[in-house]
């Protein structure tokens, strides 16, 4: 199957190229702009590359199996929302909300998570190669089976942090966190 078009995307009778637009000049400060708010929609399987959300009201919204890839996403509220099987990569989350959000399976390499809350975020089986992570809130994310092959943990706290079956050797930790789990 392949991705949707977001021309052919609707969310409250408003096209999404719509209300992408209008959150552009938002951004921009332009007259005529309005923040997005994809609250809720169904945004599953669509091509997303590069688009700007920053700031965008996206909780509880269907990102399934979407390319997002490149996209502008700081400070976005992506509470509960479904990005299973998302392409992520080289995406800026910077200081994004993101409890309880789905990234199973998600390309999510390269992702700028700084800052950000994931707190009981799903990230099983997601590839989070050279994800940085410093600062985040990562309590009740759960990384099981997750590939973290040079993340950046680094001033993160893992309390409450599920890393079970990660393969942690290449990643940077905390200072003092090896120490801890060997003990």
């Amino acid at each position: 199957m392949g991705l949707r078009r977001a021309k052919s995307i609707s969310h409250k009778g408003k096209r999404l190229t719509d209300i992408l637009a209008a959150h552009e000049r938002f951004f921009l400060g332009q007259a005529g702009g309005e923040r997005c708010d994809l609250t809720g929609a169904d945004v599953s399987h669509a091509d997303l590359q590069g688009v700007n959300l920053s700031g965008a009201l996206l909780g509880g919204a269907n990102f399934e199996g979407s390319d997002l890839r490149r996209a502008k996403l700081p400070h976005a509220d992506l509470s509960g929302a479904n990005l299973r099987q998302a392409d992520l990569r080289n995406t800026d989350m910077t200081e994004a909300v993101l409890p309880g959000a789905n990234l199973s399976g998600a390309q999510a390499s390269g992702v700028e998570f700084f800052r950000c809350d994931l707190s009981g975020v799903d990230f099983r089986g997601a590839h989070l190669r050279n994800a940085n992570f410093r600062l985040a809130n990562v309590n009740g994310a759960k990384f099981t089976g997750a590939d973290m092959g040079v993340a950046i943990l680094r001033e993160t706290d893992l309390t409450g942090a599920d890393l079970s079956g990660v393969d942690l050797s290449t990643t940077l930790l905390p200072r003092g966190y090896a120490a801890k789990q060997s003990a």
